[in-house]
This record gives structure tokens, C-alpha cells and sequence, in this order.
């Protein structure tokens, strides 16, 4: 665990009071690198072709392209904390696996659990490593050490900013998006099949153009994904 890593940021709000605000804030935690500041997404998806960001600072209602369409865009999205006024697409955030939703006006003591949060899922991203030649993950979470197996793994299931390990004997839940552990396993062996589900190849029993049978269970396809 890394305690002097720096993480690059962008803000992308077309507000200038808020983007001061945001960037205020910001200047709190000397671990965080302000890269620039956009005032739509254009721009912002030019400076994400030039320069590794680890979190982005996203209004939702900027002008020319909203800021969920341009998360949709990008092919491997750096962390995000959503900025907006609308408490109404909050569902929709969390299922594209952003960090945090802040209100505006966003207070300090808000903005810290954000970043709070966003430090917790990065360690714990960290925290995750090979063990044993690739056959097992062992995951550090709540003070405790986890072994995971991964030929027993059936599948894997979102929820929110947690993922839901499904094996054989258990369920095991950690703090982690989809996104971050569908990086860390052998693409031969596990599928994204799903934005919420990843499934263990050799599990499947049957399987159709929208459903998938492992055990017991019955796992979603989606229309975005196609099976290999």
C-alpha cells in the first residue's frame, strides 16, 4: 500500500462558481493533482488522450454532450465523483459504477467522504494480487485477510459500489466496483456477460442470447455484451 501516491484529477464543469468550489476544496489534499479544469466534455475527452487522470470531478448537464453520454464513451473511464444539481439520476450514475453522487451545493464535509470514499476504493484495488501461481485472489478488506479460489468462483455481481463474489461455498462481499476486478482476472477464464455480472466460463451449464445458467442461478446477458 502506497501511502505517497498522487492522484491526477480533472474537473469538468461548465459553472465557474462551482468549478472554484470543487477546486477549493480540492487544494485541501496535497495528494490530489489538479491536471485542468474543462468546461465540456470535449475538451475534457482530449486531455484523457494526453494525460493518465485517476478521478474526474463530472457535471451532468454540460453543453454539447451531457456528462453520462460521455462517460458511456469512454472505453476505460478513470474514477468519477458526479457534480450535479439533479438528485433524480443518481440510479443512473451508480449503475455506470461512479465513486459518489454530490448535491450541489456541495458542502466540505460532504466533499471529503467523497474523497474519503474514492482513497478507500483505490487502496482497496491495491490491496487486491495475484497469489499462488494465478490461482487464487487474496483480498485485504476490513482488517481481515480473504483467500478467494478462483476455480470457485461462479460469478460476480455488482451492486453499486460493491461486488458480490458468488463460489461455491459462500458469498463474499467487497467494497469495489465491477470495473476495477473485471481488470485484475484472466479474460480466458471469466466474462463480462452483464454490466452488473461477470461469470466463470466453465460454471455455465446452458446458456441463450439474453441468459446464462450457472447452478441454481440465473444470470442476465446483455444486450451490449456477446458471449466468446
Amino acid at each position: 500500500m502506497n501511502e505517497s501516491k498522487n492522484y491526477k484529477c480533472l474537473i469538468v464543469e461548465d459553472e465557474p462558481i462551482a468549478s472554484e468550489i470543487i477546486e477549493s476544496y480540492l487544494s485541501n489534499y496535497k495528494e490530489f493533482q489538479l491536471v485542468e479544469i474543462c468546461h465540456n466534455a470535449i475538451n475534457a475527452a482530449s486531455v484523457l488522450k494526453r494525460e493518465p487522470i485517476d478521478l474526474i470531478f463530472l457535471d451532468l448537464h454540460l453543453p454539447v454532450l451531457r456528462g453520462f453520454d460521455f462517460l458511456k464513451k469512454l472505453e476505460n473511464p478513470p474514477a468519477v465523483i458526479i457534480t450535479t444539481a439533479y438528485a433524480e439520476y443518481a440510479l443512473e450514475g451508480f449503475a455506470l459504477d461512479v465513486v459518489d453522487y454530490l448535491l450541489k451545493p456541495i458542502s466540505r464535509e460532504r466533499f471529503k467522504k467523497a474523497i474519503e470514499k474514492f482513497k478507500y476504493l483505490a487502496l482497496a484495488e491495491e490491496a487486491i494480487f495475484d497469489f499462488n501461481g494465478k490461482e487464487a485472489l487474496e483480498v485485504n478488506f476490513a482488517q481481515k485477510k480473504i483467500r478467494i479460489v478462483l476455480n470457485d468462483i461462479l460469478f460476480i455481481e455488482s451492486s453499486r459500489e460493491y461486488v458480490k463474489i458468488n463460489t461455491k461455498k459462500e458469498v463474499i462481499t467487497i467494497k469495489m466496483p465491477i470495473s476495477k476486478i473485471e481488470k485484475l482476472l484472466d479474460q480466458t477464464k471469466f466474462q463480462r456477460v452483464h454490466k452488473s455480472f461477470i461469470v466463470a466460463l466453465d460454471k455455465i451449464s446452458t446458456s441463450s442470447s439474453t441468459e446464462l445458467l450457472i447452478e441454481k442461478y440465473k444470470i442476465p446477458v446483455g444486450r451490449k455484451f456477446k458471449m466468446t
